[in-house]
């Protein structure tokens, strides 16, 4: 049986006391077995609210951390390939030629 929410035992407890209240004053009955009764019928009507209130939907199953690494091998992995297939791509420099700079500072 699923644990209540946090929600469920605040409103179940609010419902509790205030319908025990309510109907004490109400009903002005002083006798043992009159508040007895009230009693009973508040924490019932306390329970009822509390199991009606809705109950927080199912997360999505997260991703397993194999799946996950699996994951991380194939970006790494693309990652790797688009740099080489870059580095293909680009013009050989001649030998003996060096590479441009941005401007330096006098």
């Amino acid at each position: 049986m699923p644990r209540p929410t946090a929600a469920q035992v605040a409103y179940g407890s609010c419902t509790v006391i205030l319908s025990t209240l309510a109907m004490l004053l109400l009903s002005r009955t002083s006798s043992g077995l009159g508040i007895v009764v009230i009693t009973l019928a508040a924490l019932a009507l306390g329970l009822l609210v509390a199991l009606t209130v809705p109950m927080p939907k199912a997360r999505p199953a997260e991703p397993s951390g194999a799946r996950t690494a699996e994951a991380g091998q194939v970006r790494a992995q693309a990652r790797v390939q688009a740099r080489m297939r870059a580095r293909a791509h680009r013009e050989p420099v001649p030998a003996g030629v060096e590479p441009v700079r941005g401007p330096t500072a006098p």
